[in-house]
C-alpha cells in the first residue's frame, strides 16, 4: 500500500498519481519512446562504453572501487552509487527514474526487476573461450544506435583501431618474446590472463604471443602457483594493477619468485590499475600503458 510518496522537489504526490507512476514503471520490456537521457549502468564494461560515447550516467555501481580499479574513465561526482554490482540498490534505482538501464548477461537474474523500472539494454562482452575485444567494439555501435550517437561511435571505433595499429608497429621489435600477463593477489599465487581476457586479446592484436597457453575463464585463470611462470623462462612478466603491500614484501623474500628467469633478468614490467572486466576504455588504457612500459623497459629485442 502506498501511504505517501514525494517527488524530486519534496512535494506530495496523490495515491492515484503514485499508483499510476508505479504502473508505468512496471511495464516489462516497454519500448524506448525517445532517446534516453537518464541512463544507469550496472555493468562496468557498459559503463565504459557509455562514457566513451560522451554520455555520463545518472547512476552506476561500486563507484569507489571502480575509480580505484579502473581509473578511467573519470566519472562526474554527481553520478549516484547503486552499491554492489552483485546486489544493486533497486529502490534507489527506481527513485532515480532512469530512461535506460545498461547490463550484460552476467545480470540475467536481475533483468526482470530492472525491466520493471525501465527499458534494459544487455550486451555481451565476456564468454568462456571467446576473445572479448570485438564484442567491446560492437557494443559501442550497438549502444550508439540506441542513443542516436552513430557518428560519435564511428569516431571512437576509428580512434581505437588507430591506437592498436600504431602500437603494433611500435612494438614489432619485441614480438619474438612471449609475455605473461598477471595480477598478483599474494606472494605465492598469480592470476594469469589468457586469450579470452581483454588484455590477452589486445596482446595478440599487438602481435605479441601470450606465454600462458593453458585455460582461462572469461578474464584470467584461477589463481595459480607462482612457480607456474617458470614454464617459459624466456618470457617477460607484465604485472597489471597494484600489488598489495603484503604480497610486495613477500615477493622480495620469495625464493621461488626471485629464481624465475624473467625476474633474474629484469624482464618484469609494472602497469597501473586497469579494469579486467572492462570495455573499450580498458582496452585503450591497457594498450597505452603496455606500449609505454615496453618502450621504456630497456629490454633488448
Amino acid at each position: 500500500m502506498v501511504s505517501e510518496i514525494r517527488d524530486e522537489n519534496g512535494r506530495g504526490i496523490s495515491r492515484r498519481r503514485a499508483l499510476a507512476l508505479l504502473a508505468a514503471f512496471a511495464v516489462p520490456g516497454k519500448a524506448l519512446a525517445e532517446t534516453p537521457k537518464r541512463i544507469a549502468a550496472i555493468d562496468w564494461a557498459m559503463l565504459e562504453t557509455l562514457v566513451a560515447l560522451g554520455v555520463m550516467p545518472v547512476a552506476a555501481t561500486e563507484l569507489v572501487q571502480f575509480r580505484k580499479d579502473a581509473v578511467e574513465p573519470v566519472l562526474a561526482p554527481a553520478v549516484a552509487d547503486l552499491g554492489l554490482r552483485g546486489s544493486p540498490n533497486l529502490e534507489l534505482l527506481r527513485l532515480l527514474r532512469p530512461d535506460l538501464i545498461l547490463i550484460s548477461p552476467f545480470y540475467v537474474r536481475f533483468e526482470a526487476s530492472f525491466r520493471a523500472i525501465a527499458p534494459v539494454l544487455s550486451l555481451p562482452f565476456y564468454n568462456r573461450g571467446e576473445p572479448p575485444y570485438q564484442k567491446a567494439i560492437d557494443a559501442v555501435s550497438a549502444l550508439a544506435s540506441e542513443l542516436g550517437l552513430e557518428e560519435r561511435a564511428r569516431a571512437v571505433v576509428e580512434q581505437q583501431a588507430a591506437l592498436v595499429g600504431e602500437t603494433r608497429l611500435s612494438l614489432q621489435a619485441f614480438a619474438s618474446r612471449p609475455t605473461y600477463l598477471v595480477n598478483i593477489g599474494d606472494a605465492r599465487h598469480v592470476r594469469v590472463f589468457g586469450a579470452d581476457s581483454m588484455f590477452g586479446d589486445i596482446l595478440g592484436r599487438l602481435g605479441l604471443p601470450n606465454a600462458w597457453t593453458d585455460r582461462s575463464r572469461y578474464t584470467f585463470a584461477a589463481p595459480v602457483p607462482i612457480e607456474n611462470l617458470a614454464a617459459d623462462p624466456e618470457a617477460r612478466i607484465v604485472i597489471i594493477s597494484d600489488i598489495p603491500v603484503e604480497a610486495r614484501n613477500g615477493l622480495k623474500e620469495s625464493m621461488i619468485w626471485q629464481s624465475l628467469q624473467p625476474v633474474r633478468s629484469g624482464r618484469v614490467l609494472m602497469l597501473g590499475n586497469i579494469n579486467p572486466y572492462g570495455g573499450i576504455i580498458a582496452a585503450a588504457r591497457f594498450t597505452r600503458l603496455f606500449q609505454a612500459a615496453m618502450l621504456s623497459s630497456g629490454e633488448m629485442p
